[in-house]
C-alpha cells in the first residue's frame, strides 16, 4: 500500500474513535458533583428553645381579702422573707389580741392552782381533821356518859351523827386536795386550758401571718397582677416570680436525635436577641418519655455563667456538641443516600460512570457528615438532587470542575 493511501486510512481511524467518543460523550448525563475533602467537623444536635429560671413561681393568697398594699415592681430583686403584699388585718389583729388574753388567763389560773388552790385544799384537810377527831373524841364521851347514865342515847345518836358528818367534810376535803397537787386534776385541766388556749393563739398568728405574702426565695418580680383596694381570692394569681440562681434553657430535641444525646454534654447557645454573643451551656436532663405529638424529647441545659443580657422566657438557638475531628473525611450530607438506615450509600463518579458505593459514616455536622470507609480524598460524589442512577454514563458540569471544595457549615460561631 502506497504512503499516502496508509496515511489516509488512520487518519479516517483517528476521525471516526473521535467521533465515537464525542457521541458517548453527548449521552453522557451531566450532573454536579462534590468532592470528599479533609475538613474539621464538629457532630452537633441543633434546637430552638426558652431561657427560664430555676424555678418560677406564681404567689397568690390563701384567703378572701382586700389588697392593702404591694411593696414590689416588676423586675424588682427581692430576698426571701421580704414583705411583698400586705393585705387588710383589723379583724386578724383583734383576734390575735383576743388569744393572747386567753392564754394568759389561762396561766394566770394555773399559777393560781399552784400558789392558792392548792394550799386552801391542805389547809381544808387540816381543819377536817381536827373536826373530825374533836367529834371522835366527843362520840367516845358520850358513849362513856350513856353507860354511867349520865346521857340519854339520844345524845350518843347525836354524838354519832356528828362524827360521821365530820368524816365526810374530811373525805371530801382529802379529795379536793389530791386533785390539786402537781399530778391531781385540776392541775392537768389548767394545763390543758394553756395548750387550748396557746393552740388558739397559733391559729391566729397564723391567719394574721397569711395576710403578709412575703417571699419565699431570692427572686426576681416577672409580672404583678395586684393592685392596692383589689380583693384577693385563693386561686388567683397576685405576683409572678423567678428564683435567683443558675438560668436553664428548656428545648425539645427530635427524637432521631435522642442516641447522641448525653448528661453533661457541652452545648453553644445564643439568643435571638443578642446574636453575636454566644454563651456556654451544658445539657443537665433528658425526659424519660418522648412527646407523642410533636415527635420530640424535652431537655434542659445549666448555663453555669449566664451573661447579664439574658433574661427569663428568651428565645435561644441551641447546638449540643456530641462529637469534633479536626482532619475528617468530609463530604456534603446531600450526596449520602439512606444515612440514617443500616447501609449508607453514595453516588460516586469513577471512570465516567455513577457507581453505588457503600459507605462507613462518622461524625454528623450540620450539612455535613464524616466517611470513615469507603471512600478517599479527592474522590467525588453524586448528590440527591442530580438526576442520574447507579450505572448511568455521566460527565461533570463545568460548574463543578470550577468549584471542587466546599466548606462544612458551623452553626454557632464565636
Amino acid at each position: 500500500m502506497k504512503p499516502i493511501v496508509k496515511w489516509g486510512v488512520g487518519l479516517a481511524v483517528v476521525v471516526a474513535t473521535t467521533i465515537a467518543a464525542f457521541l458517548v460523550g453527548a449521552r453522557a448525563t451531566q450532573v454536579q458533583v462534590v468532592p470528599v475533602v479533609r475538613s474539621h467537623i464538629v457532630q452537633s444536635v441543633v434546637a430552638t428553645g426558652r431561657l427560664n429560671a430555676s424555678a418560677r413561681i406564681d404567689i397568690g393568697s390563701e384567703v378572701t381579702a382586700v389588697v392593702q398594699e404591694v411593696r414590689v415592681r416588676e423586675g424588682d430583686g427581692i430576698r426571701a422573707g421580704d414583705l411583698m403584699i400586705q393585705l387588710s388585718d383589723g379583724e386578724a389583729r383583734a383576734a390575735l389580741q383576743q388569744a393572747q388574753a386567753a392564754l394568759a388567763e389561762a396561766r394566770n389560773r394555773a399559777e393560781q392552782q399552784v400558789s392558792v388552790a392548792a394550799p386552801m385544799a391542805a389547809q381544808a384537810v387540816a381543819q377536817a381533821q381536827a373536826t373530825f377527831d374533836a367529834a371522835e373524841r366527843e362520840l367516845q364521851r358520850a358513849r362513856d356518859l350513856v353507860a354511867r347514865g349520865f346521857y340519854s342515847r339520844q345524845r350518843l345518836d347525836e354524838a354519832r351523827r356528828l362524827r360521821d358528818t365530820a368524816r365526810s367534810v374530811l373525805e371530801s376535803a382529802r379529795v379536793q386536795a389530791q386533785a390539786n397537787e402537781r399530778s391531781g386534776v385540776e392541775q392537768a385541766l389548767a394545763l390543758s386550758r394553756i395548750e387550748q388556749a396557746a393552740a388558739a393563739l397559733e391559729v391566729a398568728q397564723a391567719r394574721l401571718a397569711r395576710l403578709r405574702i412575703v417571699s419565699p426565695v431570692d427572686a426576681v418580680v416577672l409580672a404583678r397582677h395586684a393592685e392596692p383596694g383589689s380583693m384577693a381570692q385563693p386561686g388567683r394569681v397576685l405576683l409572678a416570680l423567678a428564683a435567683q440562681g443558675e438560668l436553664r434553657i428548656d428545648a425539645g430535641i427530635d427524637e432521631k436525635h435522642l442516641r447522641l444525646l448525653e448528661h453533661g454534654m457541652p452545648a453553644r447557645a445564643v439568643a435571638d436577641a443578642f446574636p453575636g454573643l454566644p454563651f456556654d451551656a451544658r445539657l443537665s436532663y433528658i425526659a424519660p418519655a418522648v412527646d407523642p405529638q410533636r415527635g420530640t424529647v424535652e431537655v434542659r441545659l445549666a448555663v453555669p455563667l449566664a451573661p447579664a443580657f439574658l433574661r427569663p422566657d428568651m428565645t435561644v438557638s441551641v447546638e449540643l456538641l456530641s462529637g469534633e475531628k479536626q482532619d475528617a473525611l468530609v463530604l456534603p450530607a446531600g450526596a449520602v443516600r439512606d444515612a440514617d438506615r443500616a447501609a449508607p450509600w453514595v453516588l460516586a463518579l469513577r471512570d465516567g460512570r455513577a457507581v453505588r458505593t457503600p459507605v462507613t459514616l462518622g461524625l454528623r455536622g450540620v450539612g455535613a457528615v464524616e466517611i470513615v470507609a469507603g471512600l478517599q480524598e479527592g474522590d467525588e460524589a453524586i448528590p440527591q438532587t442530580e438526576k442520574a442512577v447507579d450505572g448511568d454514563r455521566v460527565r461533570r458540569s463545568a460548574a463543578s470542575a470550577r468549584g471542587r471544595g466546599f466548606e462544612v457549615p458551623s452553626f454557632i460561631s464565636g
